[in-house]
């Protein structure tokens, strides 16, 4: 059979993601509208719901022949210390099989690949990436492989030449004015149906200086903020899809804390307050009555505060810029305004000891958040100030704060645990958690426990009888209701 003749005007993207509960690509849907606004033609191969991708595959290739294919990468790994799954071997069985069927280039892109992208295109034995955003990026990439031009100049590409990778800086423009995304690409329904809300961001990038976090890596170290307008026409876009619980994907939805106010204010003005509920990850500060106020009036239903810590000192090793007593203060405000409240912990970082974690665990206890997520150990990204401390510190097995895949790139999943506690990180967290259910801690299947969301059962079938919300949020009711609560 001859070889079919490439279509110029047509990509393909893949999303080979397949955890669950699943989470909406939604990246996928923004960069399908900037593509069909360059004229291109997007088809979209979803593995989340294949019941064998290979047979997806097998049968697009076998009648078409795209100009490229795009494949995002959200996650590298779980994050988690008790169950390190690692999902890019996975991900590269996918890249494997797309090279089997097509001579034609694989471009890497997505939040996951641009934390550590030289790392994972040698990895995944791949030449090109798009490091941040690839709505500017991929198409002006891809005019200039139809046109059969030179593509090495495009900002924000990462491509193999002379043995090595080489990055281009990326142009980030300070207004994220990207064209409103359709939101027609993703099947959005079936991920509202099977994956309990939807998504949307307002912003991208971080300036916050926290020790361990890859955000400002993958996004960009200083923030690019959506038109207030162009976020809520995205959501009144889902509610006409019958999306009617929304996550909003930003690190911290209140820095800066004027735009998060304006989409607020931009909600409420459109009468959307009382026909959507959405979920928000926040910093302890700035957090204020006028901007609880205001998120409830929005349709807020809930709030995961990243505080990391109750113990000063481990917030100012961790680089975080809030004490304690602003942990009372956001407590206050949430029960004022009748809005359900989350900590996430981060607990083992450096300087972590039995006193810190009894300091810490006590305050939980104290202040009484709905929720308290506890991750044990802390993730290691490349070209964290945390990577330089324990690259400064050496990485080789006899390395007392390391666990995991003990590796000089650190690639695969490795975690800091201080050595001050070692192997009793995990079981002096669970004598001082003591079976309270408000703490989300361990791996195992009892909905007050697991912190895992990754291919939680009793999440997954809460979701199938209908609930909807932000996962912690649902454990939550699902535990309350439990209990006649």
């Amino acid at each position: 059979m001859p070889p079919l003749s490439s279509d110029t005007s047509k990509v393909l993207l893949v999303n080979p993601n397949q955890m669950k509960p699943p989470v909406t690509p939604i990246g996928l849907d923004y960069i399908t509208s900037s593509l069909e606004v360059a004229g291109f033609e997007v088809d979209l191969i979803d593995l989340c719901f294949a019941s064998s991708w290979q047979g997806e595959l097998n049968a697009y290739f076998g009648d078409r022949d795209p100009l490229a294919i795009g494949v995002t990468v959200r996650n590298t790994d779980d994050c988690y210390y008790l169950s390190q799954d690692f999902i890019l071997p996975r991900i590269k069985g996918v890249i494997d099989y797309i090279k089997e069927r097509t001579s034609r280039s694989l471009i890497l892109g997505g939040v996951g690949f641009s934390v550590m992208p030289e790392r994972i295109l040698a990895y995944m034995e791949v030449d090109l990436g798009i490091w941040g955003d690839g709505e500017w990026a991929l198409p002006a990439l891809l005019k200039k492989m139809a046109e059969g031009e030179d593509f090495y100049g495009i900002p924000g590409l990462i491509y193999r030449r002379d043995g090595g990778y080489h990055r281009n800086p990326p142009e980030l423009p300070a207004i994220l004015d990207l064209p409103l995304p359709r939101r027609e690409a993703v099947d959005n329904p079936r991920y509202f149906r099977e994956g309990g809300m939807g998504s949307v961001e307002t912003k991208r990038g971080c300036e916050q200086r926290c020790i361990y976090c890859a955000d400002p890596l993958a996004k960009g170290k200083r923030y690019r903020l959506r038109p207030p307008r162009t976020v809520v026409d995205e959501m009144e876009i889902l509610l006409e899809k019958g999306v009617d619980h929304l996550h909003i994907c930003d690190s911290e939805f209140n820095l800066p804390y004027d735009h998060a106010t304006g989409v607020c204010e931009e909600i409420i003005r459109r009468g959307l307050g009382k026909r959507l509920s959405w979920y928000a990850y926040l910093s302890p500060v700035p957090f204020s009555d006028e901007l609880a106020r205001l998120m409830s009036k929005a349709g807020c239903k809930g709030i995961d505060f990243g505080v990391d810590h109750g113990d000063d000192r481990i917030l100012k090793n961790l680089g975080r810029q809030f004490t304690s007593a602003d942990l009372r203060e956001t407590a206050k405000l949430c029960r004022r305004h009748r809005i359900p409240f989350m900590y996430d912990l981060l607990l083992g970082s450096p300087g972590e000891d039995e006193e810190s974690l009894t300091k810490t665990i006590s305050l939980m206890k104290e202040i009484g958040p709905s929720r308290v997520g506890i991750s044990a150990g802390v993730r290691i990204y490349p070209e964290t100030r945390l990577a330089e401390i324990v690259l400064e510190e050496g990485v080789h097995e006899g390395n007392g704060n390391l666990r995991g895949v003990v590796r000089s790139d650190l690639f695969a999943p490795i975690f800091y645990i201080s050595q001050e506690l070692g192997d009793d990180l995990v079981p002096f967290i669970a004598s001082l958690v003591e079976g309270d259910e408000r703490f989300f801690f361990g791996g195992g299947e009892e909905a007050e426990a697991n912190y895992n969301y990754n291919e939680n059962s009793i999440l997954m079938e809460a979701i199938k009888r209908g609930y909807r919300g932000a996962y912690w949020d649902i454990l939550r009711r699902l535990a309350e209701e439990g209990r006649g609560g």
